[in-house]
Protein backbone atom coordinates (compact mmCIF):
# COMPACT_ATOMS: atom_id res chain seq x y z
CA UNK A 1 0.00 0.00 0.00
CA UNK A 2 1.60 3.43 -1.00
CA UNK A 3 2.26 5.93 2.23
CA UNK A 4 1.01 8.96 -0.20
CA UNK A 5 -1.03 9.12 -3.23
CA UNK A 6 0.95 9.10 -6.47
CA UNK A 7 -0.44 12.60 -6.88
CA UNK A 8 0.38 13.62 -3.15
CA UNK A 9 3.85 12.13 -3.82
CA UNK A 10 4.69 14.08 -7.16
CA UNK A 11 3.57 17.18 -5.50
CA UNK A 12 5.49 16.99 -2.38
CA UNK A 13 8.52 16.37 -4.02
CA UNK A 14 7.96 19.24 -6.79
CA UNK A 15 7.74 21.44 -3.46
CA UNK A 16 10.96 20.53 -2.16
CA UNK A 17 12.93 22.29 -5.00
CA UNK A 18 10.00 25.01 -6.39
CA UNK A 19 7.33 26.96 -4.31
CA UNK A 20 3.84 25.87 -5.43
CA UNK A 21 0.18 27.95 -5.26
CA UNK A 22 -2.95 26.20 -3.74
CA UNK A 23 -4.42 26.47 -7.50
CA UNK A 24 -1.11 24.43 -9.02
CA UNK A 25 -1.53 21.79 -6.50
CA UNK A 26 -5.33 21.28 -6.90
CA UNK A 27 -3.96 20.53 -10.44
CA UNK A 28 -1.41 18.63 -10.03
CA UNK A 29 -3.29 16.59 -7.47
CA UNK A 30 -6.18 15.91 -10.39
CA UNK A 31 -3.95 14.72 -12.78
CA UNK A 32 -4.97 11.46 -14.25
CA UNK A 33 -2.21 8.82 -12.82
CA UNK A 34 -2.26 5.09 -13.89
CA UNK A 35 -0.48 3.08 -11.74
CA UNK A 36 1.47 -0.14 -12.26
CA UNK A 37 3.43 -2.48 -10.82
CA UNK A 38 7.05 -3.39 -12.17
CA UNK A 39 9.76 -6.19 -11.61
CA UNK A 40 13.15 -5.62 -10.33
CA UNK A 41 15.97 -5.47 -13.05
CA UNK A 42 12.87 -4.46 -16.14
CA UNK A 43 13.50 -1.75 -18.56
CA UNK A 44 10.76 1.38 -18.01
CA UNK A 45 12.24 2.63 -21.73
CA UNK A 46 14.79 1.72 -23.76
CA UNK A 47 17.21 4.17 -25.83
CA UNK A 48 15.47 4.28 -29.13
CA UNK A 49 12.18 4.70 -27.83
CA UNK A 50 9.15 6.84 -28.40
CA UNK A 51 7.47 7.41 -25.06
CA UNK A 52 4.33 9.09 -25.37
CA UNK A 53 4.00 8.80 -21.00
CA UNK A 54 6.06 10.09 -18.49
CA UNK A 55 6.45 7.45 -15.69
CA UNK A 56 6.60 8.56 -11.85
CA UNK A 57 7.76 6.79 -9.40
CA UNK A 58 5.57 5.76 -6.00
CA UNK A 59 7.97 2.98 -4.57
CA UNK A 60 11.04 1.59 -4.79
CA UNK A 61 13.79 2.76 -6.83
CA UNK A 62 14.51 3.26 -10.40
CA UNK A 63 18.38 3.91 -12.63
CA UNK A 64 19.18 5.44 -15.51
CA UNK A 65 22.18 3.59 -17.52
CA UNK A 66 23.76 3.66 -20.83
CA UNK A 67 25.61 0.40 -22.28
CA UNK A 68 28.82 0.30 -24.13
CA UNK A 69 29.41 -1.27 -27.46
CA UNK A 70 30.73 -4.23 -25.34
CA UNK A 71 27.55 -3.98 -22.92
CA UNK A 72 29.20 -3.02 -20.10
CA UNK A 73 26.29 -0.91 -18.02
CA UNK A 74 26.88 2.39 -16.48
CA UNK A 75 24.31 3.69 -14.35
CA UNK A 76 24.15 7.99 -14.35
CA UNK A 77 21.34 8.15 -11.98
CA UNK A 78 19.03 6.71 -9.02
CA UNK A 79 15.59 7.65 -9.19
CA UNK A 80 13.76 7.62 -5.74
CA UNK A 81 9.64 8.04 -5.22
CA UNK A 82 8.22 11.05 -6.45
CA UNK A 83 10.88 11.75 -9.04
CA UNK A 84 9.61 11.47 -12.68
CA UNK A 85 13.18 9.99 -14.12
CA UNK A 86 12.20 10.83 -18.28
CA UNK A 87 10.89 14.15 -17.50
CA UNK A 88 12.89 15.00 -20.51
CA UNK A 89 10.31 12.89 -22.99
CA UNK A 90 8.46 15.52 -22.89
CA UNK A 91 10.48 17.53 -25.45
CA UNK A 92 13.25 14.77 -26.58
CA UNK A 93 11.02 13.03 -28.78
CA UNK A 94 13.73 9.76 -28.53
CA UNK A 95 15.17 7.86 -25.28
CA UNK A 96 18.86 8.37 -25.58
CA UNK A 97 18.84 6.39 -22.28
CA UNK A 98 17.68 3.69 -20.50
CA UNK A 99 15.45 3.46 -17.32
CA UNK A 100 14.96 0.21 -15.12
CA UNK A 101 14.15 -0.68 -12.54
CA UNK A 102 16.66 -1.22 -9.57
CA UNK A 103 13.63 -3.01 -7.02
CA UNK A 104 10.13 -3.94 -6.88
CA UNK A 105 8.35 -1.01 -7.93
CA UNK A 106 5.29 0.87 -8.08
CA UNK A 107 4.91 3.49 -10.75
CA UNK A 108 2.61 6.00 -12.14
CA UNK A 109 2.24 6.96 -15.86
CA UNK A 110 0.81 10.56 -16.96
CA UNK A 111 0.52 11.06 -21.00
CA UNK A 112 2.39 13.56 -22.48
CA UNK A 113 -0.82 14.68 -24.06
CA UNK A 114 -1.93 15.96 -20.21
CA UNK A 115 1.33 16.73 -19.50
CA UNK A 116 1.43 19.53 -22.41
CA UNK A 117 -1.51 20.34 -21.59
CA UNK A 118 -1.44 21.92 -18.27
CA UNK A 119 2.27 23.46 -18.99
CA UNK A 120 0.15 25.34 -21.58
CA UNK A 121 -2.19 26.66 -19.38
CA UNK A 122 0.07 26.63 -15.59
CA UNK A 123 3.42 28.48 -16.96
CA UNK A 124 4.44 27.82 -13.04
CA UNK A 125 4.18 24.37 -13.27
CA UNK A 126 6.09 24.51 -16.61
CA UNK A 127 8.67 26.38 -14.31
CA UNK A 128 8.54 23.56 -11.84
CA UNK A 129 8.91 20.60 -14.15
CA UNK A 130 11.77 22.81 -15.99
CA UNK A 131 13.76 22.79 -12.57
CA UNK A 132 13.21 19.50 -11.96
CA UNK A 133 14.98 18.35 -14.90
CA UNK A 134 17.50 21.43 -14.11
CA UNK A 135 18.54 19.54 -11.10
CA UNK A 136 18.62 16.13 -12.70
CA UNK A 137 21.14 17.53 -15.57
CA UNK A 138 23.02 19.17 -11.56
CA UNK A 139 23.17 15.64 -10.44
CA UNK A 140 24.75 14.45 -13.23
CA UNK A 141 27.46 16.89 -13.24
CA UNK A 142 28.44 15.83 -9.61
CA UNK A 143 28.10 12.50 -10.51
CA UNK A 144 31.35 13.06 -13.10
CA UNK A 145 33.09 14.47 -10.82
CA UNK A 146 32.89 11.90 -8.90
CA UNK A 147 33.24 9.66 -11.03
CA UNK A 148 36.71 11.27 -11.94
CA UNK A 149 38.12 12.83 -9.23
CA UNK A 150 37.05 10.99 -5.92
CA UNK A 151 37.91 7.56 -4.64
CA UNK A 152 35.76 4.58 -4.48
CA UNK A 153 35.35 5.16 -0.76
CA UNK A 154 34.55 8.67 -1.37
CA UNK A 155 32.18 8.12 -4.15
CA UNK A 156 30.05 6.05 -1.72
CA UNK A 157 30.11 8.27 0.72
CA UNK A 158 28.93 10.71 -1.28
CA UNK A 159 26.33 8.72 -3.04
CA UNK A 160 24.69 7.73 0.49
CA UNK A 161 24.90 10.83 1.63
CA UNK A 162 22.72 12.12 -1.50
CA UNK A 163 20.45 9.27 -1.37
CA UNK A 164 19.53 10.19 2.49
CA UNK A 165 18.98 14.13 1.40
CA UNK A 166 16.80 13.32 -1.51
CA UNK A 167 14.41 10.55 0.35
CA UNK A 168 14.14 12.97 3.05
CA UNK A 169 12.24 15.43 0.82
CA UNK A 170 9.43 12.67 0.38
CA UNK A 171 9.48 11.39 3.95
CA UNK A 172 10.97 7.82 2.99
CA UNK A 173 14.04 8.54 5.95
CA UNK A 174 13.20 7.94 9.99
CA UNK A 175 16.39 8.71 12.57
CA UNK A 176 18.84 8.88 9.82
CA UNK A 177 17.41 5.25 8.38
CA UNK A 178 16.35 4.68 5.01
CA UNK A 179 15.82 1.80 2.94
CA UNK A 180 18.30 1.24 0.06
CA UNK A 181 17.39 -1.59 -2.03
CA UNK A 182 20.42 -1.09 -4.60
CA UNK A 183 22.76 -4.20 -4.54
CA UNK A 184 26.05 -4.32 -4.71
CA UNK A 185 26.31 -5.10 -8.39
CA UNK A 186 23.96 -2.26 -9.19
CA UNK A 187 26.29 0.20 -7.04
CA UNK A 188 29.60 -0.84 -8.88
CA UNK A 189 27.92 0.44 -12.31
CA UNK A 190 26.78 3.65 -10.50
CA UNK A 191 30.28 4.40 -8.96
CA UNK A 192 32.62 2.90 -11.55
CA UNK A 193 33.92 0.48 -9.21
CA UNK A 194 34.01 -3.43 -9.53
CA UNK A 195 31.45 -5.38 -6.96
CA UNK A 196 34.88 -6.31 -5.06
CA UNK A 197 35.92 -3.15 -4.46
CA UNK A 198 32.33 -1.84 -3.34
CA UNK A 199 31.70 -4.74 -0.93
CA UNK A 200 35.37 -3.25 0.66
CA UNK A 201 34.33 0.32 0.62
CA UNK A 202 30.96 -0.41 2.15
CA UNK A 203 33.24 -2.38 4.85
CA UNK A 204 35.55 0.55 5.42
CA UNK A 205 32.06 2.77 6.03
CA UNK A 206 31.08 0.24 8.60
CA UNK A 207 34.32 0.22 10.51
CA UNK A 208 34.74 3.72 10.46
CA UNK A 209 31.28 4.15 12.50
CA UNK A 210 29.63 6.16 9.47
CA UNK A 211 26.84 4.07 8.80
CA UNK A 212 24.90 0.75 9.88
CA UNK A 213 23.36 -1.99 7.35
CA UNK A 214 21.23 -4.67 7.76
CA UNK A 215 19.88 -6.43 4.69
CA UNK A 216 18.55 -3.43 2.96
CA UNK A 217 18.19 -1.03 5.46
CA UNK A 218 21.14 1.62 5.74
CA UNK A 219 21.33 4.05 8.95
CA UNK A 220 23.81 7.13 8.95
CA UNK A 221 25.40 6.81 12.40
CA UNK A 222 27.53 10.15 11.56
CA UNK A 223 26.36 12.34 9.45
CA UNK A 224 29.10 14.98 9.67
CA UNK A 225 31.68 12.48 9.27
CA UNK A 226 29.99 11.02 6.32
CA UNK A 227 29.24 14.04 4.57
CA UNK A 228 33.17 15.10 5.12
CA UNK A 229 34.29 11.84 3.94
CA UNK A 230 31.89 12.19 0.42
CA UNK A 231 32.82 16.11 -0.10
CA UNK A 232 29.00 16.05 0.02
CA UNK A 233 28.00 19.39 -0.16
CA UNK A 234 24.17 19.21 -0.81
CA UNK A 235 24.05 22.66 -3.33
CA UNK A 236 23.82 20.73 -6.20
CA UNK A 237 20.76 19.03 -5.25
CA UNK A 238 18.89 22.83 -5.11
CA UNK A 239 16.59 22.33 -1.95
CA UNK A 240 14.25 24.65 -1.30
CA UNK A 241 15.32 26.58 2.10
CA UNK A 242 13.47 28.33 4.16
CA UNK A 243 10.61 29.11 2.39
CA UNK A 244 12.83 29.75 -0.76
CA UNK A 245 13.09 27.98 -4.02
Amino acid sequence: MLAHSPNGLMIRKLESIFPLSDEERQVLSELPIQVTAFRPDQDIVRVGDHPFQCCLVLQGFTCVYKLTAEGKRQIVAFHVPGDIPDLQSLHLKVMDNSVATVSPCTLGFIPHETLHDICNRYPRITAAFWRETLVDASIFREWMTGIGRREAYNRMAHLLCELKVRLEAVGLVEDGTFDLPITQAELADAVGASTVHVNRVLQELRADGLIRSKGTQVSILDWAGLKAAGDFDPLYLHRRRDGNA
